[in-house]
């Protein structure tokens, strides 16, 4: 992949505000014509630095807006468990995230659900595909930052 330059940063920055931003304003935006900003903005898909465009909606006014961490603790560590727990938390859209971790918990998922009797239904889900040993679910009681925007400094070595 080619390194990024100035532009595509600027690019890259905007469009993790507003990725609908009219080519026109993003070209000024940037200071570059129009046809040239599409082109990077092309460039910029095509090598995956974008990997989509989507739109961030409002979790209370869907009735989603209560944020539970799921933290897992498994005694089994093979593969074959593993691919079946990615299989048994794959489909449930109320999980939003699936990371595996280092340290005391093997596992960490976030699942956005409307109040605590739609987290026990996932729970239950959960539980009916895949045996786990020690589950521990915590409740956000408040969200003090949340964002989608990935910071752009490491890319241009500022960070």
């Amino acid at each position: 992949m080619a390194k990024l330059d100035d532009f595509d940063l600027r690019i890259l920055a905007l469009l993790q505000q507003d990725a609908s931003l009219p080519l026109a304003q993003l070209s000024e935006a940037v200071g570059l014509s129009p046809t040239p900003c599409w082109r990077r903005v092309q460039k910029l898909e095509n090598e995956g630095y974008i990997k989509r465009r989507v739109a961030l909606l409002d979790r209370e006014k869907l009735k989603a807006g209560v944020t539970i961490f799921i933290a897992v603790k498994t005694s089994r560590h093979s593969m074959e468990w593993l691919e079946r727990f990615h299989a048994a938390v794959h489909d449930l859209p109320e999980i939003v995230d699936f990371y595996r971790m280092s340290g005391e918990i093997d596992y960490l998922l976030k699942a956005f659900v409307s109040d605590i009797s739609a987290y026990d239904a996932l729970y239950k889900k959960l539980i009916s595909r895949i045996d786990l040993s020690d589950v521990t679910s915590m409740f956000a009681m408040e969200e003090l930052k949340s964002t989608t925007a990935i910071p752009l400094g490491f890319a241009a070595g500022k960070v």
